[in-house]
């Protein structure tokens, strides 16, 4: 539903594209029972509050619009912002707290679950017409078009952010061609972003939009996960955890003697897809499961996609060897091959984590988006003097949100003393 601006109930409404505003009041009760789990980014929220550091800036951010982001948003609002949302993946909306963010909170959303790709696209259009100054990316889809199709626009960017492994790989690729004339702040490469929302976020989600699309018990089943980087390493400690026989495959040797070393088996996908009854591909490329993969599998496979983009699996491919296809349960798709064996597809190839579930617990999301509020922050403090091209936060600032959550648990940590740190600095002491 197009929603004008306007005043209704003294509550001012964003132009924005929506599900159903009638979903509000459920929407602002998913968005408090995830505030209550995300202190860092609360403590955050209460300073931007009285300092305002984002005052007068306008941010687009294309995001999966969950009840975790819809906090990092009013962090951001209440830091000053002119802050407008997209989704970053048609099937991650929540279509209720979309509705929150825009009745309640007079905040844009341009996000409807389920959305086709047009639609999508046209939203990446809105965002982009907002005439942002600062820009938070979830799979570089938003940076991607405006370097290609809206460079004038690029003078007004001050920098902006990056939440995914996938979307720093993109803007790798336009810094190596000399595209990325902006400074970006590669979040996901944060400690306290990619070792906690990757690993214990990608690895719990992932197997809850399993387990919540099939209701199929993983216990005594073959897992084989595509991919051991962070979201790999999580996926496949979770599946194990649930008493999966988990195969992981890699073509990086070092990541794949880590998983050997995990107590994984490892082998390549050619002979993984003989054996898997779950097959889940979280590597950020293209086709890693492919047309010969498909063909090998057993009858009542179940594939998914916990990488970015759905093009890790190629059902374009899966598509033309299939005799039919059809919907059996939500999310989840029967394609017949010949010779009767059933291949079960969850999700569309989309994030299942986001599609099937609702995505990383808060208290995960709690230190990524505090990077993220952090990050823009340090854009507006420090973009003039940053080189274009892709930057870390400083480790200060990611051991301060460790610091931050530490308290919030009730845990305390050793400080070294004076002669600890002289001993550090030190070259000349030894045994």
């Amino acid at each position: 539903m197009f929603i004008e601006g306007g005043v209704v109930s003294n509550k001012t409404l964003a132009i924005s594209e929506i599900k159903d505003p009638s979903l509000t009041t459920l929407g602002s009760q998913r968005v408090q029972w995830a505030e209550g789990d995300m202190p860092v980014l609360r403590l955050i929220r209460q300073r931007f509050a009285k300092e305002k550091p984002l005052s007068g800036l306008r941010v687009s951010a294309c995001a999966h619009v969950t009840s975790e982001t819809a906090n990092l948003a009013l962090t951001l609002k209440a830091g000053g912002a002119d802050c407008l949302i997209i989704a970053s993946n048609p099937l991650s909306t929540q279509d209720d707290v979309a509705a929150a963010l825009v009745q309640e909170h007079g905040i844009s959303v341009y996000a409807i679950k389920g959305e086709d790709v047009a639609t999508y696209h046209r939203h990446i259009e809105k965002a982009l017409d907002h005439k942002p100054q600062l820009i938070i990316d979830d799979g570089s889809d938003l940076v991607a078009t405006l370097v290609q199709e809206r460079p004038a626009q690029v003078k007004d960017i001050i920098g902006t952010t990056e939440e995914t492994t996938t979307g720093l790989n993109r803007l790798r690729a336009m810094e190596r061609d000399g595209q990325l004339k902006f400074p970006s702040i590669a979040v996901n490469d944060a400690q306290t972003k990619h070792l906690f929302d990757n690993r214990y976020g990608t690895g719990q989600s992932t197997l809850d939009g399993i387990i919540r699309a099939t209701n199929r018990l993983v216990a005594g089943r073959n897992v084989v996960v595509l991919g051991y980087g962070w979201c790999g390493k999580g996926t496949a400690m979770r599946a194990r955890g649930l008493g999966a026989n988990v195969i992981v495959t890699e073509v990086n040797p070092v990541r794949a003697i880590e998983a050997v070393m995990d107590g994984f088996r490892v082998m390549p996908i050619s002979q993984a897809a003989e054996l898997g009854d779950i097959f889940i591909t979280v590597t950020g490329n293209r086709h890693v499961i492919d047309a010969a993969h498909f063909e090998k599998m057993k009858d009542g496979a179940i594939v998914c996609n916990s990488g970015h983009f759905d093009l890790e699996l190629n059902l374009v491919a899966l598509s033309k060897l299939a005799e039919s296809r059809q919907g059996v349960r939500p999310y989840m798709d029967e394609y017949r091959l010949p010779g009767g064996n059933r291949i079960y597809v969850l999700a569309e190839g989309r994030l299942v984590n986001l599609s099937c579930a609702e995505g990383h617990p808060a208290s995960v999301m709690d230190m990524s988006f505090a990077n993220q509020a952090l990050a823009l922050e340090y854009l507006v403090k420090h973009g003039s003097t940053l080189h274009p091209g892709l930057h870390l936060l400083p480790g200060s600032v990611d051991e301060e949100i460790a610091r931050l959550k530490l308290k919030s648990m009730g845990i305390s940590i050793d400080e070294l003393t004076a002669e600890m740190v002289e001993y550090l600095g030190s070259w000349k002491a030894g045994t």
